[in-house]
């Protein structure tokens, strides 16, 4: 039979609420440490898995699925038939102010680690679960820092487990996760780690996150963490990462960078930003930056962007800038640029 449970947890005497359905559930207040806690609940044989709930920090954003039959939800477990979600319940939470931390073991070993915003609902697939009460978020963000090891970031080919800690992290409402992601963007930390890292800085650290983007853009030796940046320029909510962005695409010494800025500059559309696209195509004296604004202009809506593609074409005295806008205009199937192109071809 499916078990349908809200859970109440409670930690510095706030209310916190984790929504788990199918679950086999225990609580378990904590005593000692976070760790060993942990060691202690996911023993045994089978599977199963732990979780506990924090606060997030102030602007971090949902962190969740979508089931196209369930809404907002994960499926903690595979589904292996149609309908064994079980139903759902809607429960008002404290939404995004928290962060679910969930740990599941595979016969004493642990198997993956994930975080959710709380405002998701969690399926566990009918397995054991734990819910550990009263967890601190600084001995939580410590623990979880030390899964995030150099080692396990030496390679693009990230340790899910390594990478999974790192996301949890970067939800916590707590000074020691931003002094664990400061020393995770030490030029002397492996590259793959800090454009991972960048990543969050800029979905989910709000103004202390800006600031040390900035100091990225400014300072990181490798282009690839600085095309990170502009990246995490672009999720920042905070009102100067657009123009930090747009400095970016100014004035960075890599004309790859300096692309990457265009094209996460035109994600964000706007008339302010195709202006800045154009004053590239225009000024960069580098021919590649130049191609990527072409693209960056593909990308803004067609109000905005076929009529300065079509500008472009006919207008930029560099043939291969030329060109390029030439084949976005074609990809648009815009009716502007067919009639752009019938004048051209029957000139």
């Amino acid at each position: 039979m499916r078990v349908l449970v809200m859970v109440l947890t409670a930690a510095a005497a706030i209310a916190q609420q984790a929504p788990v359905t199918n679950a086999k559930l225990e609580t378990q207040a904590l005593s000692g440490s976070l760790a060993a806690a942990l060691r202690s609940a996911g023993s045994g044989s089978g599977a199963r898995w732990v979780g506990y709930v924090v606060p997030a920090v102030e602007g971090a954003g949902s962190s969740c699925c979508w089931d196209s039959r369930y809404g907002q939800g994960c499926h903690l477990e595979p589904v292996t038939r149609p309908g064994t979600a079980g139903g759902r319940q809607t429960v008002q939470l404290e939404g995004e102010q928290y962060t679910t931390v969930l740990f599941r073991y595979e016969n004493g070993q642990l198997s993956k680690l994930r975080g959710f915003s709380g405002d998701c609902n969690l399926d566990a697939g009918g397995l054991p679960f734990v819910v550990l009460t009263g967890v601190r978020a600084s001995e939580s963000a410590e623990m979880l820092a030390g899964y995030v090891t150099p080692q396990a970031f030496q390679t693009r080919a990230t340790d899910k487990i390594a990478e999974g800690a790192l996301q949890a992290l970067a939800r916590h409402r707590d000074p020691v996760a931003d002094r664990a992601l400061e020393r995770f963007v030490e030029p002397s930390q492996p590259e793959n780690l800090r454009s991972k890292v960048v990543f969050w800085l800029g979905s989910t650290r709000g103004k202390r996150g800006l600031e040390m983007l900035n100091r990225l853009a400014a300072q990181d030796p490798s282009d690839r963490v600085r095309e990170q940046v502009a990246f995490g320029y672009s999720s920042s909510r905070e009102p100067d990462a657009m123009t930090a962005l747009i400095n970016m695409a100014k004035s960075d010494r890599s004309p790859r960078v300096r692309g990457q800025a265009l094209f996460w500059m035109a994600q964000k559309a706007g008339d302010k930003v195709a202006a800045m696209i154009i004053d590239a195509i225009r000024d960069d004296p580098e021919t590649e930056v130049k191609k990527k604004a072409v693209f960056a202009l593909s990308q803004l809506p067609a109000d905005q962007g076929v009529p300065r593609l079509i500008e472009v074409a006919r207008t930029n005295r560099n043939p291969e800038v030329r060109k390029q806008a030439m084949f976005w205009l074609g990809q648009s199937k815009d009716k502007r640029a067919v009639d752009f192109f019938e004048a051209v071809l029957t000139k």
